[in-house]
């Protein structure tokens, strides 16, 4: 009995050997791929490999919580806000179905949250309350020229009527003086009064400088014969006497080409502990891709986006009051491109890397600099390489803020370019002169680059894509640690999910990084089939968290000063080398101006760790922070919240 089973397994060793064989002469390549994949597999488990690299880990949520996020940001709660609106998805736009999760990556819940309106590309920054700002969202989806059926365009009305501003409502008719064709307003427009231009060398008033409004306007009927080619002047129908002669529309050509999104003037703050949107005063334009950035007092300056008739806004910033929760213009105009990179620097000034997302003529507004918000003077910054590829490009306020240093990541040619950047821009802005000068390159041109900055000074560096938007199965599936004291990268374990447009990054209380997001144009390397969005969350767990223990952070107080301190105990208070406070994120396109790492001074005593927090209001914005302690080998705490009112 023995040797027939004995023979009988020789005989399926043999069968079992043969189909081997016979499938690697058929299929060799996929053999190949199957041992390469299962030892790849075993490589980055290996526990030496997770300590030098790190590891990524997927999370998917159950399917009727998953969304097409495109906004997160960290809560003081610990959880995470997870906005999608429409989630860039017509279908659920014209139904009204508007999306926002709440995450808690401890816990592993996930919660619904209802959504006032459409919070698809909007903009947000953390409030001194510990409260979200969210600002501005989709009134209209873009429509591709092949889809736009009845000519439109702009339209601007002028008031000439020194006394009175005028307001016309949705649906007046505008008639050319020279085509004779009729174009209606979707919405109403408030028109201002015309400014008298006084003449120091007459004394006299010589002329009104006409009030100007802004409306979006389409032909009564469908078809090309309705196009107009050239500008004109418009009568406006329904107004009579000293109106009807002061009163008119300019446009140029109203014509069948792509429309642009619309945005819109919504506001809200988001309650993270009541875990509900409240609605405050809407701004006073519409913003689609607006960037929200906190400035010295607390109040939030609002700027660029497109606005309620798909144009980009014309410098028209303002700021918000959160004592009030009402919005006000600043007394001068300054025109960014969609979602520019904004950061409050120790000066009170604001620096723009020249970061963008996206809309805006390639002429305005493109260039670095300072810009002193009060005055409105613009102080350009000279040095940066590859100046033309600055769109997608991302931004990051190295560790530790003190220092006032940027880095500007990659990036690529304006709209839908091929172009892409391998560079890495680096700029010292404390020194005398200060000017971009490069940094360590990049292995690959890259567009939508994600950078999280670490409780030990690193800069994580992670996905993107060489095309726009993924193009080509050009998604980069790499990551990298950016060492500002080396200024060097050094590689670690790779992603596993492609991140482009829509995506984003935030820093976790625990010391790992979760990513969200991803949005390829196209699913297959030919650009042939439509992309799927990436719904699946990814956390990368840094080499740090693989070592043989972590120091111990507890038992301090939930609020400190600027100027004060605060003890907390550790176990390991004797090996603590460095502390910090980390802003959380608010992340989105590849913008995350709220994020910053401010070095405290420390002192150690038995098993006490006390922190100073720095006195600068510019350098530590009111709100919440998580606070790190890390030991001799770079290893951080698990974060405290605190709060510097």
């Amino acid at each position: 009995m023995k040797d027939q089973a004995g023979r009988r397994r020789a005989r399926r060793l043999a069968i079992g050997t043969a189909v081997v064989i016979a499938l690697a002469g058929m299929n060799g390549p996929w053999l190949y791929r199957f041992g390469t994949e299962r030892y790849h597999q075993y490589k980055i488990n290996k526990p030496e490999y997770k300590a030098e690299n790190g590891h990524w880990d997927i999370v998917e949520f159950p399917e009727e919580y998953r969304q097409d996020t495109i906004h997160a940001a960290l809560l003081h709660t610990g959880k995470v806000l997870l906005v999608a609106g429409s989630g860039n998805n017509q279908d659920n736009f014209d139904q009204k179905k508007f999306d926002t999760r709440i995450w808690d990556p401890v816990k592993g819940t996930i919660k619904k949250i209802p959504t006032p309106a459409d919070l698809f590309c909007t903009g947000h920054t953390q409030l001194a309350n510990g409260n979200l700002l969210i600002a501005g969202g989709t009134k209209r989806y873009e429509k591709l020229k092949g889809d736009v059926t009845k000519a439109g365009g702009l339209m601007i009305v002028h008031n000439e009527n020194p006394d009175k501003p005028i307001t016309l409502p949705a649906g007046t008719k505008f008639s050319g003086k020279t085509n004779g064709k009729t174009f209606v307003s979707k919405d109403p427009v408030l028109v201002p009064r015309a400014k008298k231009v006084f003449d120091p060398d007459t004394g006299v008033f010589q002329r009104n400088d006409p009030g100007l409004g802004r409306i979006y306007v389409e032909a009564q009927s469908s078809g090309s014969k309705y196009e107009t080619g050239t500008q004109d002047n418009y009568r406006i129908q329904g107004l009579t006497g000293v109106d009807a002669r002061n009163t008119y529309g300019i446009a140029q050509k109203l014509a069948l080409d792509k429309k642009d999104f619309q945005g819109i003037r919504d506001a809200y703050e988001f309650d993270p502990v009541a875990e509900r949107y409240i609605k405050v005063d809407p701004m006073n334009e519409a913003r689609w891709y607006p960037t929200l950035t906190t400035l010295s007092d607390g109040k939030v300056l609002s700027v660029s986006g497109l606005d309620d008739i798909g144009q980009l806004v014309p410098g028209k910033n303002e700021i918000f009051d959160p004592s009030t929760k009402k919005w006000s213009y600043t007394s001068k105009l300054r025109q960014f491109p969609t979602y520019p990179a904004l950061f409050l620097m120790q000066n009170g000034k604001v620096f723009y890397s020249g970061s963008n997302a996206g809309y805006g003529p390639d002429d305005v507004g493109r260039k670095p600099g300072v810009w002193d918000v009060g005055t409105n003077k613009f102080t350009k910054l000279p040095g940066l390489s590859d100046p033309g590829l600055l769109e997608t490009s991302g931004t990051v306020l190295l560790p530790p803020a003190q220092n006032e240093k940027f880095m500007v990541i990659g990036g690529g040619g304006v709209g839908e370019s091929k172009l892409s950047s391998r560079k890495t821009r680096l700029i010292d802005l404390q020194a005398k002169n200060p000017r971009f000068v490069d940094g360590p390159e990049l292995e690959k041109g890259t567009r939508y680059p994600q950078s999280s900055i670490l409780p030990d000074d690193t800069v994580l560096v992670s996905g993107g894509s060489e095309d726009y938007r993924g193009r080509g199965d050009s998604n980069i599936h790499q990551a990298r640690l950016y060492h500002p004291d080396s200024n060097s990268f050094t590689q670690v374990a790779d992603p596993l999910v492609g991140r482009n447009y829509h995506s984003g990054s935030l820093l976790l209380p625990d010391g790992r990084v979760m990513f969200f997001g991803s949005d390829s144009l196209y699913a297959d390397a030919a650009n042939t089939k439509p992309g799927k969005f990436e719904q699946r969350i990814e956390m990368y767990t840094p080499p740090y968290l693989y070592r043989d223990s972590r120091p111990t952070l507890g038992g301090g107080p939930r609020t400190i000063a600027r100027g004060a301190s605060g003890t907390f105990t550790s176990r390991h208070a004797s090996d603590i080398r460095k502390a910090r406070l980390i802003r959380p994120s608010a992340s989105t396109h590849v913008t995350d101006v709220d994020q910053r790492s401010i070095a405290l001074d420390f002192k150690t005593s038995g098993n006490k760790v006390t922190v100073t927090v720095p006195k600068s209001r510019n350098l530590v914005q009111s709100g919440w922070y998580m606070l790190f302690v890390d030991d001799g080998r770079g290893t951080p705490s698990k974060a405290q919240w605190v709060k510097v009112p």
